[in-house]
């Protein structure tokens, strides 16, 4: 009863309504190192080291303390969509 009816107040207030399909299509989507470091199944210490990311700034982004700027959401996204090629270019291997 008490769910029917907060749903239903919730309803009627009109800075409150739920998003629309067009909403989320509106929206960008901005690439988490945390989601992205568990997709590749590595530890913070790996995903910092391998990118060129300071342990510190990695750990601010995963807990909120701190936010990726523009540059940065570009990389994470490059990270997110080809890690198996930023890992070289980062890393050469030695001849």
């Amino acid at each position: 009863m008490f769910r029917l009816f907060s749903k239903q107040a919730a309803r009627a207030d009109r800075d409150a309504q739920p998003l629309s399909e067009t909403d989320f299509k509106r929206m960008k989507r901005t690439p988490q190192a945390k989601i992205i470091r568990r997709a590749l199944e590595l530890t913070q210490e790996e995903f910092a080291a391998r990118y060129h990311i300071p342990l510190g700034t990695l750990r601010d982004w995963e807990q909120g303390r701190a936010e990726p700027d523009q540059p940065t959401l570009a990389y994470l996204t490059l990270i997110a969509r080809d890690p198996e090629d930023v890992n070289p270019m980062l890393n050469p291997k030695s001849n």
